[in-house]
C-alpha cells in the first residue's frame, strides 16, 4: 500500500503542477507573456502570479486569480496588484478583480482527497498539452 502524503506535501505538489499548468496553458510555442508588463520568455522562466495572495486557499488554485508573471513583477514589484486588477477586468470582464477579492475573504475547507483530485486533474492536463 502506498504511503499517504502529508497535507503540506500535497499542497506543495499541487502548487507545482498547477503553476506548470498556468504557465503552459498561457503559452504559445513554449513562450508566455507576463500578465502585467508584457515581457515574453520561455514558460519555464516565468512564474505563476496570484492576484489574491496564495495564503487565501479559496483563490490559491483559481485559474482566473492566477496568471503568468515575470519575477520582476511577481516578486520585486509585489505582483503589480493594481495593474493585475485592471488586466483581469479587461480580460475576463468588469468586476472580476472585485469578485476575486471577495472570494479570497471566504474561509473554505479543502480535504486531502480534494487536493489529490486536483493534483490528478492538473497532472493529466499538463501531460496532454
Amino acid at each position: 500500500m502506498a504511503k499517504q502524503l502529508t497535507r503540506t506535501k500535497l499542497v506543495k505538489k499541487l502548487d507545482t503542477i498547477f503553476s506548470q499548468y498556468i504557465r503552459k496553458v498561457n503559452s504559445d510555442n513554449e513562450i508566455s507573456t507576463c500578465f502585467t508588463c508584457g515581457k515574453q520568455d520561455h514558460w519555464k522562466k516565468l512564474q505563476n502570479g496570484h492576484f489574491q495572495s496564495r495564503r487565501h486557499y479559496s483563490t490559491r488554485w483559481d485559474e482566473t486569480n492566477c496568471q503568468v508573471q515575470c519575477a520582476g513583477c511577481n516578486v520585486f514589484k509585489y505582483g503589480e496588484q493594481f495593474i493585475f486588477s485592471q488586466n483581469l477586468d479587461n480580460k475576463f470582464g468588469e468586476g472580476t478583480a472585485r469578485r476575486l477579492h471577495i472570494k479570497a475573504q471566504k474561509t473554505i475547507m479543502i480535504t486531502n482527497s480534494e487536493l489529490e483530485d486536483w493534483i490528478f486533474k492538473y497532472e493529466n492536463l499538463v501531460a496532454n498539452m
